[in-house]
């Protein structure tokens, strides 16, 4: 009995070892090994991210979503700064000076018996009634406040030096110091002394770098598009000033040796 057990031993042993022999035996074993561990990695950070999401409940972007957030932050596009664009409208546009003489004239404003050029656009309601007013970018509130004949003044400073003002608020939601998100509103359309044709509107203003610009031109725009407005005016101006002081030197020059041969 002894013997035959022995033999049976003896038997897979041999078999065993002929198994160990094959070529594809320690390849195999190293790809199972390998499937295990791989395995067991994917299930402990699967397990680990279910309880970050658990314990922040507030945060559940990936690291890949987070990134995508910052970078659409940067890029808003200029709003119409009102909840509903398609119930209001423009009832005096902005002063430009490249425009024809009608429609210059027909963006003065007349105050204490003088007109001035509108620095933004005058936005009322299709029914002439009060509305919210949003900001039309988001920023830091550094103006609230009543004036006496502009009513109340909200300005914000957003992104790349760019600052949008809203003016002939009846009432204000926001303080100085707040910190203001797109699309919030912000206050409610009013009247003013300054335009008082107007009726109920809201006056608004984009400026960059202390520059007046027309909003018209940027609504549903990216903000960046107003930067490289003003940067491009600024270098076409800087041009036309050079050419102009390179004429005026030769004018001087040709009058200075007319001068000598006299």
């Amino acid at each position: 009995m002894m013997r035959e057990e022995e033999k049976k031993r003896t038997s897979l042993n041999s078999k065993f070892q002929q198994v160990l022999r094959k070529r594809w035996v320690f390849p195999a074993i190293y790809l199972v090994s390998a499937a295990v561990i791989l395995t067991g990695v994917l299930w402990y950070q699967a397990a680990r991210d279910t309880k970050h999401i658990a314990d922040n409940p507030s945060n559940t972007n990936t690291s890949k979503g987070h990134q995508s957030v910052e970078v659409n932050k940067g890029i808003e596009t200029v709003s119409m700064p009102v909840l509903d664009k398609e119930s209001v409208k423009v009832v005096t546009n902005f002063y430009d000076v490249n425009a024809s003489k009608e429609a210059q004239v027909a963006a003065l404003v007349s105050y204490n018996n003088t007109y001035r050029p509108n620095k933004g656009i005058d936005i009322a309601n299709k029914d002439g009634k009060e509305f919210d007013v949003t900001a039309s970018l988001s920023g830091t509130v550094t103006k609230a406040e009543k004036d006496p004949v502009l009513g109340s003044v909200v300005e914000i400073k957003n992104a790349n030096g760019v600052v949008t003002m809203y003016q002939s608020l009846s009432s204000v939601d926001i303080q100085k110091g707040d910190k203001v998100a797109q699309n919030e509103i912000i206050g409610r359309a009013g009247k003013s002394l300054y335009n008082q044709k107007a009726g109920v509107h809201v006056h608004f203003e984009i400026r960059k770098d202390g520059k007046a610009v027309n909003p018209s031109q940027f609504i549903d725009k990216p903000a960046t598009a107003i930067t490289d407005k003003v940067e491009s005016t600024k270098a076409v101006d800087g041009k036309a000033k050079e050419k102009k002081d390179s004429k005026s030197e030769k004018k001087s020059a040709k009058a200075s040796d007319e001068s000598a041969s006299a």
